[in-house]
């Protein structure tokens, strides 16, 4: 950016040159930064339209007086931009660089300073809570069935699932790229002892050393029987079986169900996160 001061947002399309600025800044806290390291990790994959056909992933970071990133987003319309966790400056400064967005999400603190200073209405959409693995535990006795990866043959069944969990959590249908989850065997199932399926778990692809679990879905007609427990628990403790040095995942406050079981299991919380959402222009 022509004529740019050390201290301005640099905003571009271009993952590459967002990932050699931002790296360190969000590796120095994956956990945190968890989505803007997978979210970006899949635009390297699949390209700047891997989340909407008709407009591309935008990037943005900005730097200190060493010339190092202090702050970065990840913007992957038509949904607003994922913050990394940033000093309340560096989201004022945001919030005048980008102009009107619908959302925006993040560690608690920096969405509240990015929705004050954008001087629109806005109120919290949702309320999450990070956790991380510690030492799995078996949450109770698991139901019966068993485990075992997704295969292709399921994409019909998945595909229906996904829409279906995207509207349970009121979020917009967005490409969830299952078919290449699968491929990558990152989506496990629970079968019944009819072999039926029963629940799913997903994660992301691993970066900077952290595994971020997602979506968890049972049907609503299935619910309460232990399946989503027993899924996840196996997904967990293979995940850091297969050498990922932080398992996490995000829970919606208003579900205590599914937070308490995440706990059982053994995940600890971290911090909390926001989705806010913006009411007047």
């Amino acid at each position: 950016m022509a004529g740019a001061k050390d201290t301005d947002w640099r905003l571009t399309e271009d993952v590459e040159q967002f990932r050699a600025a931002a790296d360190a800044h969000l590796a120095a806290d994956p956990a945190a930064n968890t989505v803007l390291l997978t979210v970006s990790e899949t635009v390297r994959r699949r390209g700047p339209f891997a989340f909407d056909a008709d407009r591309p992933a935008r990037f943005g970071w900005r730097s200190g007086p060493d010339g190092k990133a202090v702050a970065a987003f990840v913007e992957t319309p038509p949904h607003g931009p994922l913050l990394s966790v940033m000093d309340t400056e560096s989201a004022r400064a945001l919030a005048g660089t980008l102009g009107p967005v619908p959302t925006v999400i993040g560690e608690d603190a920096t969405v509240r300073a990015y929705a004050a200073a954008t001087g629109r209405g806005w109120r919290v959409l949702r309320a999450e809570r990070l956790f991380r693995l510690g030492e799995v535990t078996d949450p109770g006795s698991p139901p019966a069935g068993v485990a075992r990866l997704a295969r292709e043959a399921d994409l019909p069944l998945l595909e229906g699932w996904f829409t279906d969990f995207a509207a349970f959590i009121g979020e917009q249908q967005r490409n969830f790229h299952v078919a290449d989850r699968v491929a990558d065997g990152r989506l496990l199932l629970w079968q019944d002892e009819t072999g039926r399926p029963v629940s799913m778990v997903g994660w992301s692809a691993r970066v900077a050393g952290q595994v971020r679990v997602a979506p968890v879905y049972t049907p609503a007609e299935l619910r309460g029987r232990g399946y989503a427990g027993a899924v996840v628990t196996q997904a967990s403790r293979e995940l850091q079986r297969s050498g990922a040095e932080q398992v996490l995942l995000f829970t919606d406050l208003a579900n205590p169900t599914s937070n308490a079981l995440y706990q059982r299991i053994g995940y600890r919380p971290l911090g909390d996160h926001t989705v806010v959402e913006f009411t007047a222009p």
